[in-house]
């Protein structure tokens, strides 16, 4: 499984440069197809995944587990303006990326695509396979910098903590309950009340 996941880690990079990189008009064209990507690989990969879709049990955990990331951020939010000189702009940069689409399209992507596949490929296959290598929370830091790391292609340092810790939040509860149900709707619900719903301050003034 190790050899899969380092192939779709070599893989992400230049994905992630495409995603981010490219015209604005139609980026979540391209998140879609990028995500999805990276999520059906790991579908192929790991075929165990399959079958670790949200159930009604997991609908309440993985409410809370967004909250508690929500609570996070608002802290986050507040020390990245104060400590980084371009926090403010970096974060402003991030939220303008929701006003690219209709929030209608934007909501149902993050729904059936981008946030499901980021699970699957990030937790379900890279991590998986590097807490299987090099034990739970070795390979749980491994793959949060990795997760950070891949946004270093969008020259936003905000950014590049910003999933940092999200990497690190989600690890933590994968490597802790190795079952991507809660997860899934976790990621699911934050990505749609993070950018359509109730952004961090920074966010909520543009």
């Amino acid at each position: 499984m190790l050899r899969r996941a380092l192939l779709g880690l070599f893989g992400a990079f230049p994905i992630w440069l495409w995603v981010f990189n490219g015209s604005k008009w139609n980026f979540w064209a391209r998140m879609t197809a990028g995500a999805g990507l990276l999520g059906s690989y790991a579908l192929l990969s790991r075929p165990a995944l399959r079958k670790q879709w949200p159930v009604a049990k997991d609908v309440l955990p993985g409410m809370l587990s967004a909250g508690g990331l929500y609570v996070i951020f608002q802290i986050g939010d507040r020390m990245a303006r104060r400590v980084m000189p371009s926090g403010k702009e970096d974060i402003a940069e991030i939220y303008a990326l929701r006003t690219l689409a209709p929030r209608a399209i934007t909501a149902a992507l993050l729904i059936t695509v981008i946030g499901p596949s980021e699970e699957l490929f990030w937790r379900g296959l890279v991590q998986e396979a590097f807490m299987q290598r090099v034990g739970r929370w070795p390979g749980t830091a491994a793959s949060a910098l990795t997760y950070g790391g891949v946004h270093l292609v969008t020259g936003n340092a905000t950014l590049m903590g910003a999933a940092t810790t999200a990497g690190a939040y989600w690890g933590i509860e994968y490597a802790m309950s190795p079952v991507l149900g809660p997860l899934l709707v976790s990621h699911i619900i934050w990505d749609v009340w993070i950018f359509l719903i109730q952004p961090t301050p920074t966010g909520a003034s543009r």
